[in-house]
């Protein structure tokens, strides 16, 4: 087959037009540029058994002229802004796709401002299914070649026709994100509309809990192309590349008169260490696929449906050393990770938000193959107290996990929530009651395990006896009481101790009450006033726990009748 298209065509062009028609040829395709003598592209076809080519086979001039639009429009904006994204580090749109996907199934709206006075593929999006680690699911994915990944009329229409496929199909949506915002220069008919670009944070709306939403971040996402990320469930953001704000650096400089670059404003530093909008760090695109894969190995197309179970894997550390990592003085610091790797299987631990609120891990992982979601206080940042950040993270993973039928173990070693004037002002009661609120609101099966401390309202938030989990579970080393020995001596004795002059007589009564009041909030004594269910040598946690969690999975819990909450 011979092919001449536009004398200022370039070679990119014809070899995509030659590597288009071939998909549909059988015979070989020769792409001629012009009026050139030899052909630009020599592309062989797809043979289809012993086939001859003829007058009567392959694509007819009609279909050729199809296809070569098609093959116009896959090639996305002008050659030199492609070029400036290999100088920043990113694939062009397309080639994107062909990292992620397996295959994609199709595209919806890819001849979008087809006749438009200016050159607009697509318009700068694209919308389809696709199969992604054996899963099919709906995608978008600005095209930053066309007018900077900005959003406009057909775009927007194409994006809201996808999520409310997805409402319909209850199938995963992948938001791959390098959009400049809405495009000013042509906002009539998407920007206030009923059906125009702010219905898109209303289907968010409708989609969340109803489907996983992960999103992905290429670029600097500005204004309405940020709310996408922090609507959806799960937010990646790829280093030195990727941003996201409510305004771009020039606009804050005329508002506020701050002077600050796009990182500084809304980089991943930023959204992972400070805000909490976003979830992990990706170092560039092939690892961003990497962390979205795993992700989405523990979650189910829909809240309808179960999480997905692996094979049985033996835990990095064997169990049997699983005491050995937890200190005999409850005020001595350790780290957490060290008891999970001992518990979970191998290689199976997602933390999300690492650098957010550290005090508590949030983290899916895997015992003895079911997905679970780990709430743990982290005893090496800050003793474990739950500050706000901390307690905001956890609510916020628990509703998610709750909403996706995903299991929670909560393992609890924490003073409690933090005091001072300074939490207080960044809202302790108030993210604390979100914490507790979901908490008491999740119906998934809870397994609580008192690991050491558990003192005050830190038991609450940590889904201990009097919040609905099928067990509450207490190593050898656990405590539980309204406060610790010191402080608890000091509120009731204070004024007793100060009235012994004698230094040694005073230490010595301080140690025996500490010892009394120690005997009050054993783990042991605990068991025995059937508070909590068993206490399990540390060896044997992880066993007890894939027992416990496969015996209440199908467990069914109802909340009252009521419309919903006013926590969240």
């Amino acid at each position: 087959m011979k092919v001449r298209i536009d004398t200022d065509a370039s070679a990119e062009e014809a070899s995509a037009t030659a590597a288009a028609l071939a998909r549909h040829a059988v015979e070989e395709v020769e792409v001629y540029i012009g009026d050139a003598a030899e052909p630009a592209v020599v592309h062989g076809g797809d043979q289809v058994g012993d086939a001859v080519p003829d007058d009567d086979i392959g694509p007819t001039e009609r279909e050729i002229a199809l296809i070569e639009e098609i093959a116009r429009i896959e090639q996305g904006g002008p050659e030199k802004y492609k070029e400036r994204l290999a100088e920043q580090g990113k694939l062009f749109v397309r080639d994107r796709l062909d990292l992620w996907f397996d295959d994609v199934l199709f595209e919806d709206g890819k001849f979008a401002e087809f006749d438009a006075d200016d050159r607009l593929p697509a318009d700068g999006l694209l919308t389809g299914g696709a199969e992604f680690e054996g899963r099919t699911v709906h995608f978008m994915a600005n095209d930053f070649t066309v007018k900077a990944g900005s959003m406009a009329e057909k775009g927007v229409e194409k994006f809201l026709r996808m999520q409310q496929r997805a409402l319909d199909t209850g199938r995963p949506v992948l938001y791959l994100m390098d959009s400049s915002g809405g495009r000013i220069d042509q906002q009539t008919g998407f920007f206030a509309n009923r059906e125009g670009i702010g219905k898109y944070y209303y289907n968010h709306s409708m989609l969340s809990g109803r489907v996983p939403q992960i999103c992905v971040l290429y670029g600097p996402c500005i204004a309405g192309a940020a709310y996408t990320p922090v609507f959806a469930d799960f937010t990646v953001m790829v280093r030195d590349v990727s941003a996201m704000a409510i305004a771009s650096p020039r606009m804050v400089e005329m508002v506020t008169g701050e002077t600050i670059d796009m990182q500084d404003l809304g980089g991943p530093e930023v959204h992972t260490t400070q805000s909490g909008s976003a979830d992990l760090i990706a170092e560039d695109e092939e690892h961003a696929r990497e962390l979205v894969a795993k992700l989405i190995s523990y979650l189910p197309d829909n809240c309808e449906a179960s999480p997905t179970t692996a094979d049985t894997v033996s835990p990095t550390i064997p169990p049997s050393t699983t005491d050995r990592v937890i200190p005999d003085h409850p005020n001595k610091g350790y780290d957490m990770h060290d008891l999970i790797d001992r518990v979970v299987d191998g290689d199976s631990v997602l933390e999300l938000q690492p650098s957010f609120g550290p005090e508590i891990i949030t983290a899916f992982a895997r015992i003895d193959g079911r997905p679970v979601g780990i709430v743990a206080n982290q005893p090496a940042q800050r003793a474990g107290a739950i500050f706000p950040d901390a307690a905001e993270k956890a609510a916020r993973f628990i509703w998610k996990c709750d909403a996706f039928e995903i299991p929670l173990l909560y393992l609890c070693d924490t003073p409690g929530f933090m005091a001072g004037s300074g939490v207080e002002k960044e809202a302790i009661l108030e993210k604390g009651k979100k914490m507790i609120y979901a908490t008491s609101s999740a119906t998934v099966p809870k397994q609580c395990v008192v690991v050491r401390k558990a003192y005050g309202a830190g038991i609450y938030a940590m889904s201990g006896p009097a919040y609905g989990p099928e067990s509450t579970i207490g190593l050898p080393s656990g405590e539980i009481g309204i406060m610790g020995p010191e402080a608890a001596i000091n509120a009731v004795y204070a004024n007793k101790l100060d009235a012994i002059d004698d230094p040694d007589e005073r230490k010595e009564r301080e140690r025996q009450l500490r010892e009394e009041y120690r005997e009050d909030i054993d783990i042991h004594r605990m068991a025995s006033e059937m508070v909590i269910d068993e206490i399990v040598p540390p060896s044997s946690l992880r066993e007890e726990l894939a027992n416990r969690f496969a015996f209440y999975e199908t467990v069914e819990k109802d909340l009252p009748d009521k419309k919903h909450g006013t926590v969240l």
